[in-house]
């Protein structure tokens, strides 16, 4: 991936490499200029332009075939912190023009808001390092068909228990994406998406079973091998079989690495500038509160190369960083955008976009396994199911499935019951993280043991 910005002459640093991106700052530029033109104090522009396909094999037929090609255009204007957007799929200059006066127009009908505008320019990013997030993989339709027959196939094959197939999904995507503001920033990044998925079904019956398994990566050499992706998917349907109902209780709970990253995005948007400036979290003016064990760590790495997550800059412009979000087990601070931390009296923390590659360190060495050693006796989760959290309460209540622990050992699988606590004694009580992280998500999370909660079951 290459970055670009404009220097005070107002040339690119360096000059954008292809017709392509050509193209898109020159819509860029011409959104800027018809901005000013009709008066706009301030405007910004994102300009995308990408491609990809996707192929879906089911029962060793291929079931779906997709082509995309998109491209995208989205205008922000200011008029004395009145504000405007509008967007467009068309670049013709014409269309361009258009999409500005409807963005002018809107602006003239809403509330004065001094929150309002683009990003101090200040805190613009200006280095720009590669960041090695452009693989794009140029697949031919009958190799795509190929690998996810594979996975499914391995699937399939992996136990004469597997009854059914939901299929396999091979999806690769990349792009070039622009961004540009009145207040001279210009960033233009590169990037690619490739992703694998099977979903199989064991069992007959009512005591069918169904999961799955995926993977996805910037570079199509870092994507799980089919066969081996298959098998997973297939071995983690087959532990399902024979499932128990769940007891009502108190007990530890491990969530799954697959499914602990859950928790954290629910930290993230109770410390969101929104949530916060409406008063609407369990963690308001929190910062610099103990709120996990000494031991927890939870921070942004914006710029490992390769990885999901990472940017050289926000989606204003503003330079990411490096940072603990929590160290020591304290909040150290939230996450923000220009609008929301003018509306807390902050500083944004260069998150218009959201989180990139927040990750939560591994308090012991050792995964899933050794943890539920650790654990004795509990339940494991592997799956939620449902969306009961209250942001505002902090009162969690999900159904799973998962497993019963005895003896630091799994016994059986449990279904059919529900979890519940409050999300600022389950942060309080959680006790330990696994080293089982996945490094292809954007939430880098191992498998995290919480010390009580409360199962509602038979």
């Amino acid at each position: 991936m290459s970055h670009d910005v404009k220097d005070g002459a107002g040339n690119w640093q360096p000059s954008p490499e292809t017709d392509i991106e050509r193209n898109l700052v020159e819509v860029a530029e011409l959104a800027l200029a018809e901005a000013a033109k009709r008066g706009a104090t301030m405007a910004a522009a994102g300009v995308e332009q990408g491609q990809g396909i996707s192929v879906t094999v089911r029962n060793g037929e291929v079931e779906t075939i997709e082509h995309n090609r998109d491209k995208s255009l989205a205008v922000g204007v200011y008029f004395d912190h009145r504000s405007g957007n509008a967007d467009t799929t068309d670049f013709s200059p014409d269309a361009v023009r258009q999409t500005v006066a409807h963005a002018c127009n809107i602006a003239q009908f809403t509330e004065q808001d001094k929150c309002n505008g683009l990003a101090d320019a200040e805190y613009f990013a200006t280095q720009f390092p590669n960041l090695d997030l452009h693989h794009p993989w140029e697949i031919a339709i009958d190799d795509a068909i190929d690998i996810a027959a594979q996975c499914e196939s391995a699937a399939v094959d992996f136990d004469r228990r597997i009854s059914n197939t939901e299929g396999a999904t091979l999806s690769s995507h990349h792009g070039i994406g622009l961004y540009a503001n009145s207040g001279g920033f210009r960033g233009l990044e590169r990037g690619s998406r490739h992703s694998l998925a099977c979903s199989v079904i064991a069992g007959a019956g009512d005591a069918m079973q169904r999961d799955y398994w995926y993977d996805s990566a910037r570079d199509k050499n870092e994507l799980c091998e089919a066969r081996k992706l298959g098998a997973e998917s297939a071995r983690r349907t087959l532990r399902r079989l024979d499932a128990k109902k769940a007891r009502t209780g108190e007990c530890a709970v491990i969530f799954e690495s697959n499914v602990a990253g859950s928790l954290i995005s629910h930290l993230v948007a109770a410390v969101s500038g929104s949530r916060l400036y409406r008063k609407a979290t369990f963690l308001l003016d929190k910062a610099g509160s103990q709120i996990f064990p000494r031991n927890i760590r939870i921070h942004e790495q914006p710029h490992l190369p390769k990885s999901l997550g990472a940017a050289n800059f926000d989606g204003e412009g503003v330079a990411t960083c490096a940072r603990d979000l929590v160290a020591d087990g304290v909040l150290r601070g939230y996450v923000l955008n220009s609008y929301s931390a003018r509306k807390l009296g902050l500083q944004t923390t260069g998150n218009s976009g959201g989180v990139r590659n927040l990750t939560v360190e591994p308090t012991m060495r050792g995964g899933l396994k050794e943890l539920i050693k650790n654990m004795g006796r509990g339940l494991v989760v592997s799956e939620l199911i449902g969306f009961g959290v209250n942001t505002v309460t902090g009162d969690y209540s999900r159904g799973a499935f998962g497993f019963w622990v005895e003896n630091g050992e799994i016994q059986y699988p449990v279904q059919e019951f529900t979890i519940a606590g409050n999300l600022s004694k389950m942060f309080a009580a959680m006790s330990a993280v696994a080293d089982d992280i996945n490094p292809h998500r954007n939430i880098r999370c191992g498998s995290i043991l919480i010390d009580a909660m409360t199962i509602a079951g038979k």
